[in-house]
């Protein structure tokens, strides 16, 4: 499909917001009201997903391959790489998942997690596992943990990015710090020969700590990376006084071989997968994926020799790696093991070169967080997965989900033609599924062979550095996607894509340093709700408050912003009301624009807590969804506030054509009928 992409740029002068006399706050429902109470549709998404992982003694003293499995808990699981059962499988409360894991010399396993304020966990053998506390206030992840030679944990996360040791002799934690001054995020980290080394995550840049003198040291840039400008040290490991550094993401990039001893960058192993590589075989040499295929690495010659085991699908990354005694025929000795993102386990055996990629008996049920909602045709709601990924289709009456592996999807969009649109992350990626053909993804869950690709991806913003497809709409025909920047940037875009002719046009600072997060349309005119903030949560930003902004498709430009509650950073949702009106929320502010007028004309102040949230259009009233846990609506023709109908813990709101709203909690989704709200001479 040939494309052709324009940059516009726009000097339209910002408008300020007009003003308005103080409203009243909102109103809880009036005496006398029933309050609708939401059923629940179950859970839609549910799979296995595992992160981070090694290979290190289970419960019996012989190799298993660890793995932590997000869920609601995650688990630490131990996997039997000769059977693929589960020997150990142990909660980690409050914890959603852990991409830092890591064995001790006295058989301990550790784990660093996220989801509940950067937690460090540690089994020691049974069922359960310690519950460390936080190791550093304020880093609510965990990104990776190191043991050293003395059996000390070292860990770093973000969103501080400091460098942290753990004793288990005495259970003090002491925090170094920053290793890099203006870095935040310890992205990846090793141990050796002493020393602690830690990557970081939105520059490739690799800090070498020394404890006895707590001196941090810059290494030297590789010399075949361009620039360290928007790149990531994603994994280091060190093997053999040698440090392996892969640059990049969660996808192919390149890997740099760095001599300790000698402090000199030795070779570069371009397309490495991660997240870790072999400890080295007998001969020295390590093993990883590299172009979709198990390949032997002899640091001492710098050659790669192919395996024949491939990997096939967007991410093909080892979450475990290591050796094991497998007792298995055609597997004599040690043989690699490992295991994937997926679940499933490959091994290999050097003397026979024996290979095979089987399933593990790790549970596969585990909940997936809902992080988008959208309204399909009669009787289907479609949700899709945070992380794991994955997007149902849910029958509303029933609430039965048919469920497909995919990717983490930011944005959901039913089209004029009946087709559904799939904003994902990352790379901020389009898709477009015919919900009557054959699911078909060989990126993430293969048809049946000769299917053609269904969904089909439109695009990919990778090369305009857009990381997630926040917002989705359609216009003329149209598709119009908002976007967040990836790593550590600020502007994001809007990108108008022409479906019959296959032209995209990318537009990034419509407004200048700002994330479009929401998207409406009427008129040919696209109206976008945006934030300060940019790819990585610890971007400075440069503006104060989120702005508003109408951009008119065929003519290309940018008709004017505007900002609609000053100190507000982020205007979460828009949309265009029964009353033509352009509403908005923008914190605590729901508020109305005229398109025409160019100016705020409502403002009320609803909740109390955090602000942010979507907007529903049913009928006659627009709903706003409000501090996570209030669902109001919002009479446009009329100047009372905001009720409270629905009081509820919730994610995601959207409205169906069957008059009924559907919101998410957590993994869980719900539908509410708003018209059960019998005020009783309230404002229906």
């Amino acid at each position: 499909m040939s494309t052709r992409r324009a940059f516009l740029v726009s000097t339209t002068a910002a408008l300020s917001a007009t003003a308005l006399p103080a409203v009243p706050a909102w109103a809880a429902a009036p005496a006398g009201a029933a309050a609708p109470v939401p059923d629940s549709l179950g859970i839609p998404l549910a799979d296995v997903l595992l992160i981070g992982g090694t290979v290190a003694p289970g419960p019996d003293g012989r190799p298993a391959c660890w793995n932590v499995s997000t869920g609601a808990p995650a688990h630490l699981n131990a996997i039997d790489p000769a059977t693929g059962d589960v020997l150990v499988s142990a909660p980690l409360p409050g914890a959603d998942g852990a991409w830092a894991t890591a064995a001790a010399p006295d058989g301990s396993v550790y784990v660093g997690s996220y989801g509940n304020g950067g937690r460090l966990y540690r089994w020691r053998g049974g069922a359960t596992a310690e519950d460390l506390g936080v190791p550093v206030p304020g880093e609510t992840f965990v990104w990776r943990l190191a043991v050293d030679a003395d059996g000390k944990v070292w860990g770093g996360g973000s969103p501080n990015g400091h460098l942290f040791r753990y004793d288990p002799d005495t259970g003090a934690v002491e925090d170094f710090g920053r290793p890099l001054a203006d870095q935040t995020y310890v992205k990846s980290l090793a141990c050796a020969g002493g020393r602690v080394y830690s990557g970081a995550y939105s520059q490739a840049r690799i800090a070498e700590f020394d404890p006895a003198t707590r001196t941090f040291t810059e290494l030297p840039k590789p010399p075949g990376l361009p620039s360290v400008e928007g790149q990531s040290v994603y994994d280091i490991d060190i093997h053999d006084g040698r440090l392996y550094a892969r640059m990049g993401s969660a996808f192919p990039g390149p890997m740099f071989v760095y001599d300790l001893a000698a402090r000199a960058w030795t070779d570069e192993i371009p397309d490495a997968h991660g997240l870790n590589i072999s400890p080295p075989d007998a001969d020295g040499a390590v093993y990883l994926i590299q172009q979709s295929e198990l390949r032997r690495y002899d640091p001492a010659t710098r050659q790669l020799t192919g395996t024949g085991l491939t990997f096939t699908g967007r991410v093909q990354n080892a979450r475990s790696i290591g050796w094991a005694e497998l007792g298995l025929p055609d597997y004599p000795g040690t043989s690699l093991v490992g295991t994937l993102w997926r679940g499933a386990m490959f091994r290999y055996n050097p003397q026979t070169g024996a290979y095979a990629t089987v399933e593990s008996q790790v549970r596969r049920d585990e909940p997936i967080e809902i992080l988008a909602l959208g309204a399909g045709g009669r009787g289907t709601v479609y949700a899709g997965g945070f992380l794991n990924g994955g997007l149902a289709a849910v029958d509303t009456r029933t609430g039965t989900p048919d469920f497909h592996r995919f990717s983490q999807i930011e944005s959901l969009l039913r089209g004029s033609d009946g087709s559904l649109w799939i904003g994902t992350y990352p790379e901020a990626r389009l898709y477009r599924y015919e919900p009557g053909g054959t699911w078909s993804s060989p990126e993430y869950s293969p048809g049946p062979e000769g299917t053609p690709d269904n969904p089909e991806r439109a695009y990919t913003l990778k090369e305009h550095v857009q990381m997630r497809a926040k917002a989705l709409v359609e216009v003329g025909g149209k598709i119009v996607m908002g976007t967040v920047p990836d790593g550590d940037r600020l502007g994001g875009a809007i990108a108008v894509y022409d479906p019959a002719s296959g032209e995209l046009e990318v537009t990034r600072h419509v407004v200048e340093d700002e994330s479009v997060f929401a998207l409406a349309a009427a008129g040919g005119v696209v109206y976008g709700g945006c934030s300060v903030t940019g790819g990585l949560s610890t971007t400075p930003p440069t503006r104060e408050s989120g702005a508003v902004f109408a951009w008119h498709v065929r003519g290309r430009r940018k008709l004017w912003e505007l900002v609609p509650e000053v100190g507000a950073d982020t205007v979460t949702a828009v949309a265009i009301g029964p009353d033509r009106k352009l509403w908005g929320i923008a914190g605590n502010t729901v508020f109305a624009i005229s398109p025409h007028a160019r100016k705020v004309v409502r403002r009320f102040t609803v909740g109390a807590g955090r602000g942010g949230g979507d907007l529903a259009v049913l009928g006659r009233h627009l709903y706003a969804s409000i501090d996570g846990n209030g669902i109001y609506r919002v009479d446009p023709w009329s100047r009372k506030p905001p009720v409270l109908v629905v009081e509820h813990a919730h994610r995601r709101l959207t409205a169906h054509l069957d008059g009924r709203l559907y919101f998410s909690d957590g993994a869980e989704l719900y539908r509410v009928d708003p018209r059960d709200h019998t005020a009783g001479g309230g404002d229906d």
